[in-house]
């Protein structure tokens, strides 16, 4: 299938604009439907999918289900089709950012913000899922965001090509992070295994990051099979309890162990919103699932289908947040009584008064020795945590902490050694040295071809790597603003911080539009599209016969530059139908015969008697009237004066209906 470019038309209706994006199964354009005037998004099948006839049946079938689903939060599928060996789906165009480039942007997100985006996904979601279609490939990559926070979900129904997509290279790279452990195996999928990437989803909102991540698609893969999540709470301190209870809840490995529907996940989500706008103190309670201290897998329980009526009332026990995670209760309970006993009130109180001179002697030694001695602290381990979780740690403990940068493989901000070690027993208040990561000597440049300029720019940032020269030039492949290629390279690893050049399309290249003035309609036509240009043809009346069928004049004009491919509007002379009757009154009659032939004319002469010799053979009336305006072919009559004699008792008169002028002769 050739490179489409702007202006082609697909399946005669739909005309190519530009170029939204590209995937591991399909090219998308933004299209014109010529049929009923809007804007769509039209999804072209790569060839290698489309040449395998299991995959092309159940995508028809799949797109045929999809285009039933029409939901506030789904994109709406509009029309499918074959064109130039492969197959298309036209849908809804939604002009806004992908949920991909929101959290590229802005993550960490809010978590009220995160909440409600997860809402309208599970949302979209349920509604397929209540039709029987199960998404697959749900990623932010996937959602649309608006200007007004109002999301919707495409791709509902797009086949996949199953389990040997873990084989087919460039397949899977760009979801595997969003994979469930059941499809990651090759197992049936369900609604949970949605529901599990709805929840790495809602992971990379509030942490930036996805749970696993890896080189190779394979270890991501295994990765979400045999590993658990790291705690978003753990990555991003700030994210309420409560959140983070349910996002680990959905990312449990079986699928027996998430919740048992989308609207169970939108109950677990509106809960914890509520907490949080109550300013929820963070320990689980009877109303929030139980399932926040139970690793992942382990089989935690899934929420009520509403909250028990007596959980406001549920006092919880004091618990503490274990370093692995997990809730232990805290020891606690009224002290035992004290006092002295009832029976020893008749005995004498010398001897305690003298117990109680020994106690206060002993007590004044030990307090001097509570207060002269040093407080010994346990350092906690910090090793492979962000430094900003490190560091409220170790502060939290009475340390003063100093930060040390070092060049490593490990992520950027993350602590690769403390001194002193974890475990180690030192004077409350002493300092811990803490040896964070500044990345590696060496960035690798990122592939940045295809994006906008801003876009590229953070992405380098985002390598450790430095924006450079911006060269702007034509292209034909991409749009005007998109990047087309970077010095050095994708892929290549110049030293961190070194600057990389970014190559910026201006668009197509423009050309000099030929000057077709004055040639003939078929001839201009002719120069104009071997130049590289579309034609559009507007006709205008002219009554100079030289000007019939050619050229009058263009726009743009000739010799000017544009763009190849657009449009240059030629106007054609054509001959008039209507003539105005030319004045032709006082004339003789040959000349005014003459005139009107010129003008289109049929002439007609009649004859009128006249005295005066001077009139003989001048026109003395025309109808129609001169100046007015008539159907060329048609008769003008004219009267032309005949001399007589006073003394001439006869008057003759002629006419003719030829073209020819009349001799008109004296008696």
């Amino acid at each position: 299938m050739a490179e489409l470019t702007a202006g082609t038309l697909i399946d005669g209706r739909y005309r190519i604009l530009s170029r939204l994006g590209s995937g591991g199964m399909a090219d998308v354009f933004l299209a014109e439907d010529e049929q009923l005037g809007r804007k769509v998004a039209v999804k072209l099948l790569h060839r290698r999918f489309a040449e395998d006839p299991g995959f092309v049946e159940r995508f028809r079938r799949e797109a045929q289900a999809a285009a039933g689903l029409q939901h506030p939060n789904i994109v709406g599928v509009y029309d499918r089709g074959a064109y130039d060996g492969t197959y298309y789906i036209a849908m809804e165009y939604l002009p806004g950012r992908s949920l991909k480039q929101v959290i590229r942007q802005e993550a960490p997100l809010d978590p009220l913000r995160a909440i409600e985006i997860t809402i309208q996904i599970l949302k979209a979601a349920r509604f397929a899922h209540r039709h029987g279609i199960i998404h697959r490939d749900l990623k932010p990559h996937n959602v649309i965001v608006d200007d007004t926070g109002h999301v919707k979900v495409t791709d509902f129904g797009i086949a996949r090509a199953g389990a040997s997509d873990m084989t087919e290279t460039g397949s899977i790279m760009g979801t595997a992070q969003y994979l469930s452990p059941e499809q990651a195996q090759g197992h049936a999928v369900s609604a949970a295994s949605d529901l599990y990437s709805v929840a790495v989803v809602l992971y990379e909102m509030l942490t930036g990051q996805v749970p696993f991540d890896a080189e190779a698609a394979v270890t991501i893969a295994l990765k979400h099979v045999s590993e658990a999540p790291t705690e978003p709470t753990r990555i991003n301190p700030t994210i309420p309890p409560e959140l983070d209870h349910v996002v680990m809840w959905a990312l449990n490995k079986s699928p027996a162990d998430r919740p048992a529907s989308a609207d169970d996940f939108i109950w677990a989500l509106e809960g914890a919103r509520s907490a949080i706008q109550a300013g929820g103190s963070g320990q689980r309670t009877a109303s929030m699932p139980a399932v926040a201290g139970v690793p992942v897998g382990a089989g935690a329980a899934t929420p009520p289908a509403a909250p028990p009526a007596s959980a406001a009332a549920v006092v919880p026990a004091p618990t503490h947040r274990s370093p692995t995670g997990e809730f232990v209760a805290v020891p606690g309970g009224p002290l035992p009584p004290y006092g002295p006993d009832p029976r020893d009130r008749e005995t004498s109180p010398w001897p305690w008064l003298a117990l109680l001179l020994v106690l206060l002697l002993a007590g004044g030694g030990v307090a001097a020795y509570l207060l002269t001695r040093t407080t010994k602290v346990t350092v906690p381990s910090v090793v492979n945590e962000q430094l900003s979780v490190a560091r409220p740690i170790l502060q939290a403990r009475g340390f003063v902490v100093s930060v040390i940068q070092q060049t490593s493989t490990d992520p950027v901000q993350t602590v690769i050694g403390q001194t002193p070690g974890g475990g180690a027993s030192v004077p409350e208040g002493s300092t811990v040295q803490l040896t964070v990561s500044s990345g590696p000597s060496s960035a690798t440049v990122p592939p940045v071809v295809g994006e906008s300029l801003r876009q590229a720019e953070q992405d380098v940032r985002a390598a450790h790597l430095l924006p450079g020269r911006i060269i702007r030039q034509p292209s034909t492949v991409y749009q005007a603003g998109q990047v087309t290629a970077t010095d050095p390279s994708a892929g290549q690893t110049p030293p961190s911080g070194s600057k990389v050049a970014l190559f910026v399309s201006t668009g197509p290249a423009k050309v000099q539009v030929p000057d077709v003035t004055g040639e003939s309609e078929a001839q201009a036509k002719s120069d104009l599209h071997a130049a590289g240009f579309q034609v559009k043809v507007s006709m205008q009346t002219t009554n100079n016969q030289s000007q019939v069928g050619n050229v009058i004049s263009q726009s743009p004009s000739g010799t000017t530059q544009q763009p190849p491919g657009s449009t240059v509007t030629i106007v054609v002379g054509q001959a008039s139908t209507t003539a105005t009757v030319p004045h032709v009154r006082g004339e003789p009659a040959a000349q005014a015969t003459s005139a009107l032939q010129a003008a289109g004319f049929t002439v007609q002469q009649s004859a009128q008697p006249v005295t005066d010799p001077a009139k003989n053979g001048i026109v003395l009336h025309e109808m129609p009237k001169a100046g007015t305006t008539a159907n060329k072919g048609s008769t003008v009559t004219i009267v032309v004066g005949q001399y007589s004699s006073p003394s001439s008792t006869t008057t003759t008169s002629t006419s003719t209906t030829s073209s020819t002028p009349t001799t008109l002769t004296t008696p």
